[in-house]
């Protein structure tokens, strides 16, 4: 078979090479449309220009700005996720929604990474994570149906959309995997003890540096010991992340330490991102200026914080959603080798 790898997407040969999973792309997108909206879901279009692009520390955006019919300028930027915008519209009074959203984040380039990609994102008003980690698990199952495929597979690893998950709380996913207490390095509200989790991670082969702090810690060890594990011959439900990893996320109403997040891995890659919804504006600042706060000693700036999001989460309902890489799905369920073999016109 001719290697394509170095020539243009545009190359008729190698769009031909590239053209079926494109096609079982359009027909993963209408059947997964089409399965929202038999639920009662309303397909939205979340705007990509904000006033803020998200407030994590290590997410990265592309900036832009508005030029007034006046000639007066104000800073903008391409939304990271369309999350602002639909819980906004939660506040407004949607309860069952979903986007196909184009994002964009910078720094972001591999084969499991692209500039700007697709965001399947969506949202159950009054309902709980487990609705939504349903969904999910569902969308898989579709996905394979529509494409035919037995199972999915990345690199050297297999799984089988169709099986029973494994449901797996950080903590227990950091005992087998990595033979570390993670909760141990934890305080009564969620404060990570930087030099525990340091000694225990050194103990195990990890490297540390000496300005890692314990989120830098706790990243990488997840990366090395955590992800490979994940999701293999079945689909892994990854729940019950420490709060300081979960900015969006409210605390878990059995233990302060964590918070109702979830992740979705199938093959050691991670497919979905999932939040009981934190509502409390007061926390959610906090939360957003201590992620700044580490923007700045990391990478030199911050983003602004999207004061109407704020106003807009005191009347939002309590609500769970989950953002869903789409261009991953649709990469494992053809058994492509990159995000950017399913794209139709990858990002120069």
């Amino acid at each position: 078979m001719k290697d394509l790898t170095n020539t243009p997407w545009w190359a008729p040969d190698r769009h031909a090479d590239r053209r079926p999973a494109l096609i079982q792309r359009g027909r993963i997108k209408a059947a997964a449309r089409a399965w929202f909206e038999a639920r009662g879901f309303t397909e939205v279009e979340c705007g990509a220009l904000a006033v803020s692009p998200g407030n994590e520390a290590h997410l990265h955006a592309f900036a832009t700005e508005a030029v007034e019919t006046g000639g007066a300028r104000r800073p903008l930027y391409l939304h990271t996720s369309p999350e602002f915008a639909a819980k906004k519209l939660l506040a407004a009074g949607e309860t069952r929604i979903f986007d196909f959203a184009r994002v964009f984040r910078n720094r972001e380039r591999g084969a499991l990474h692209a500039p700007e990609f697709t965001m399947l994102e969506w949202y159950r008003a009054n309902e709980p994570c487990d609705a939504v980690i349903a969904d999910g698990l569902a969308l898989l199952r579709l996905a394979a149906d529509t494409t035919g495929a037995q199972a999915f597979a990345f690199r050297d690893r297999v799984c089988d959309p169709r099986a029973a998950p494994e449901r797996l709380t950080l903590a227990d996913a950091f005992t087998w995997h990595a033979g570390i207490d993670l909760l141990a390095t934890l305080s009564e509200r969620g404060a990570g003890d930087r030099d525990m989790l340091a000694t225990k991670a050194r103990r195990g082969g990890i490297e540390v540096a000496g300005d890692d702090t314990w989120s830098d810690i706790f990243s990488k060890i997840l990366v090395a010991r955590v992800e490979p594990q994940l999701g293999l011959e079945r689909p892994t439900v990854l729940c019950e992340y420490p709060r300081s990893e979960a900015a969006l996320a409210r605390a878990a109403p059995h233990d302060p330490r964590v918070a109702e997040r979830f992740e979705l891995y199938v093959c050691g890659v991670e497919l979905a991102n999932g939040f009981g919804e934190l509502t409390d504006a007061f926390e959610q600042r906090a939360r957003f200026e201590a992620e700044m706060d580490e923007k700045q000693r990391v990478y030199g700036e911050r983003y602004p914080i999207d004061e109407d999001f704020l106003a807009a989460l005191s009347r939002m309902p309590p609500a769970s959603g989950v953002a869903l890489g789409f261009d991953r799905l649709v990469m494992l369920a053809t058994g492509a080798r990159r995000v950017d073999d399913v794209l139709w016109t990858p990002a120069p």
